[in-house]
């Protein structure tokens, strides 16, 4: 055995085809390998300092690629070149055609992966689209999973194994997978939802149910924010599209209702300016657009007058300070024109008998009891102020 090991590479050494057939392929590796790479290099430069190009991200995304290609497999590439130049024997023909699929499968996969990041990297630090950077990665992780799989599967079938078995069973397991972790998955598929469907994105003031609050983070698979009292809550995704979600954030303009009394003993003619006076206040107050001013309803102890109004602005603070010099002008206005607000009154009667006496504290005996005796019939009135 050692001797024909021996005898074998003797013959080599001087065989004068062999080293011809070796230098025609290291020769021709090696200027092929340089070709492609300075086209590669043109390539890129001539895309990037094009005038009508420069700044447009899919040309970026393009020379990046271009720039991202495996100098391994570009040398692979000239190899494979470079051995269409020599007599093969037949059995190498096949290890050849199967070397070519492969190493451009890989290119391939490698261009993809590349693209993915770059596109997904371009819409996080779009500034004109705030994105959920969590649906990003997960929109990453996927792509780029489905590529490579596909990239596994095509290899392990160009080589003749029988994928059909491992795609179903592959597709078993994961069914099963998914039974097991379903609440984990739903929760990843509602944050998905957030990312497309954009109900609500980061910083934005939300009311659902009795929680309300500022979105701080956005996760796979929970939504946390932080309540008006400053704790943080924590909610699963699932549970958060479920509710009827009120996004105050989004608000363009806010519709005010409110109603004030005024008193029984106002005249009419003095109810009839009081609509053109709260229209002229909500009018002369910034930020306000005025809708209606009436006498509504003749109610218990009050004239009441409903007002409609809406604040240009979202802004809850700015909504208060419009409404507190909103009050503070109707309760100058109302003085100056000798009109008073209504209170809670009652009046109570009393048929038949007499009041029962009270002893005041400082007082006679005797004049208590001569105001002891009260008229057959009186009335009395008290005023009490209602929160």
């Amino acid at each position: 055995m050692e001797n024909w090991l021996t005898s074998l590479n003797l013959s080599l050494l001087f065989n004068q085809t062999f080293w011809i057939n070796t230098a025609i392929l290291v020769v021709g590796t090696l200027v092929i390998y340089s070709v492609l790479r300075g086209l590669i290099r043109f390539l890129t430069n001539r895309t990037s300092k094009s005038p009508h190009q420069r700044g447009q991200f899919l040309y970026h995304i393009a020379v990046e690629i271009l720039r991202s290609t495996s100098n391994m497999l570009l040398l692979i590439f000239s190899l494979l070149l470079a051995l269409k130049f020599i007599a093969l024997p037949p059995r190498w023909t096949t290890v050849v055609a199967h070397g070519w699929f492969i190493a451009l499968l890989l290119q391939i996969a490698l261009w993809l992966d590349c693209g993915i990041r770059l596109w997904l990297s371009g819409m996080r630090r779009d500034p004109t689209h705030v994105r959920n950077p969590v649906t990003t990665v997960i929109i990453g992780i996927m792509l780029r999973v489905i590529v490579w799989a596909m990239l596994m599967l095509a290899i392990l079938s160009n080589m003749g194994v029988n994928i059909t078995a491992l795609v179903a069973s592959l597709g078993v397991g994961g069914i099963a997978i998914a039974l097991a972790i379903q609440t984990v998955l739903s929760d990843v598929f509602a944050s998905l939802a957030i990312g497309f469907d954009k109900p609500f994105e980061h910083g934005d003031f939300i009311v659902f149910g009795d929680i309300a609050g500022s979105i701080e983070h956005i996760g796979l698979k929970t939504t946390r924010l932080r309540s008006l009292s400053g704790e943080q809550i924590v909610c699963s995704n699932t549970i958060l599209l479920q509710q009827t979600i009120h996004n105050y954030k989004r608000m363009n303009e806010r519709r005010i209702l409110f109603r004030f009394g005024i008193s029984y003993e106002t005249p009419a003619e003095k109810m009839r300016k009081v609509s053109k006076l709260l229209r002229e206040v909500i009018e002369q107050v910034g930020n306000t657009r005025f809708d209606r001013a009436h006498f509504f309803a003749f109610d218990e102890s009050k004239l009441t007058f409903e007002v409609v109004y809406y604040v240009t602005v979202a802004d809850y603070n700015q909504y208060m300070d419009v409404q507190e010099e909103i009050n503070l002008q109707l309760m100058e206005r109302l003085e100056a024109l000798e009109i008073n607000f209504a209170f809670p009154t009652r009046r109570i009667e009393f048929t038949g008998g007499k009041l029962p006496q009270v002893k005041v504290a400082g007082l006679a005996s005797n004049e208590t009891d001569d105001e002891s005796e009260a008229p057959a019939e009186m009335s009395s009135r008290y005023a009490d102020n209602k929160q």
